[in-house]
């Protein structure tokens, strides 16, 4: 399949999938149609790149459904100027998008392997503003902060604490929360009387794992006051 042949199914799932669903901010829209999902995907899954459901990228782990990053990233309302935090790197293709609208992205994955591969495919992509680290993206990147944004591409009982610290007055936090099994999509607003917080349907992503996540029965400890 050519490059022309891609963008063609970009568009068709932009137009199809995403912006027939809601999806409406032009520069998200215009993100999604200029990254090429496929090459963050194995090759013997090209050819359903551009259909609207998750894919295996190893490790047990998943590229979302194009619709859900769409979604979020439209949730998060990224400007140009801004510095926003990731959570589970993945395939790199979140971080993309995001790269496309802001100023700076810092994502954080702890599988080293991924967080490999797909600094090495966005750096083949051109994509400067992007700095991957491996570790505990629960903890945030408390050196980086203060985030205009944090997004979270993985399921979390709890909205981790660390996480709104690191947050600036006036930031977003978009991530699902919610069991094992399925999640509610919230937006936290840091403003000055608080946390505001926001609900955007149900959703399922694989679990958080780290410190302020899932981890071995230690959930007790992601609780936000």
């Amino acid at each position: 399949m050519t490059e022309d042949q891609f963008a063609a199914l970009r568009d068709r799932m932009v137009d199809q999938q995403i912006r027939a669903r809601g999806v409406v901010d032009p520069r998200v829209l215009a993100a999604v149609r200029q990254v090429p999902r496929h090459l963050f995907i194995p090759q013997h899954l090209w050819d359903q790149a551009y259909n609207d459901y998750p894919l295996p990228i190893g490790a047990d782990q998943t590229i979302s459904q194009p619709y859900i990053v769409a979604l979020m990233t439209e949730i998060l309302e990224v400007k140009e100027t801004d510095r926003i935090l990731e959570l589970g790197t993945g395939s790199g293709y979140q971080a993309a998008i995001l790269a496309e609208l802001a100023a700076q992205v810092f994502s954080i994955d702890r599988m080293g392997d991924l967080a490999r591969q797909a600094k090495e495919m966005l750096d083949s992509l051109g994509y400067k503003n992007v700095q991957i680290r491996v570790g505990d993206g629960t903890l945030g990147w408390p050196e980086e902060a203060p985030f205009d944004g944090i997004i979270v591409t993985a399921g979390a009982p709890k909205v981790p604490r660390p996480l709104t610290e690191q947050l600036a007055l006036g930031g977003r936090l978009v991530i699902p929360v919610g069991d094992v099994w399925s999640q509610t999509l919230t937006c936290v607003r840091k403003t000055r009387e608080g946390l505001k917080f926001e609900y955007h349907g149900g959703c399922r992503f694989v679990r958080l794992i780290g410190k302020y996540g899932w981890n071995g029965g230690q959930e007790a400890e992601a609780r936000s006051d």
